[in-house]
């Protein structure tokens, strides 16, 4: 059933997620190609701010802390898992796996590796940001629209 809370939660991990994904478009290479990048990863985001964020909203402050982490935490496994899964498809269209096991393997190991960008100042710190307004936020929304 939409709630406020839900709607609030998945528009503020949207938001998180594209401003993320722009951010770390700018510690890419020059010559990558990003094409929807951060419009799949704002969709996850909305997704998982619905489902994680928004369902769990009105337990109280504390709480609201907790879901915004379980919140961007889900966003972000979701979010390499599907970039992963899209990169090996595009390789496995150039027959770089022998076969599905190693394809299947390969998934793990660029999420692995698209991971280790994530692991700086700039990006943790707008995601320890943006989790907390995000669960402050929709725990807000929560207590003022029932």
């Amino acid at each position: 059933m939409p709630t406020a809370a839900k709607l609030i939660a998945a528009l503020c991990l949207a938001i998180l997620a594209y401003g993320v994904s722009e951010l770390i478009k700018t510690q890419m290479p020059a010559s990558t190609a990003f094409g929807v990048f951060s419009i799949v990863n704002a969709v996850i985001g909305f997704v998982c701010g619905w489902a994680v964020i928004g369902t769990r909203a009105g337990r109280g402050l504390s709480a609201a802390v907790s879901n915004g982490f379980t919140g961007t935490v889900a966003m972000v496994f979701w979010a390499l898992f599907a970039q992963g899964t899209y990169e090996m498809f595009q390789r496995s269209m150039d027959h770089q796996y022998d076969g599905v096991v190693e394809a299947i393997a390969a998934i793990f190991e660029l999420c692995i590796k698209f991971g280790e960008n994530l692991v700086n100042g700039p990006v943790i710190v707008s995601l320890l940001v943006g989790a907390l307004v995000t669960g402050y936020i929709s725990e807000i929304a929560s207590r003022h629209w029932r």
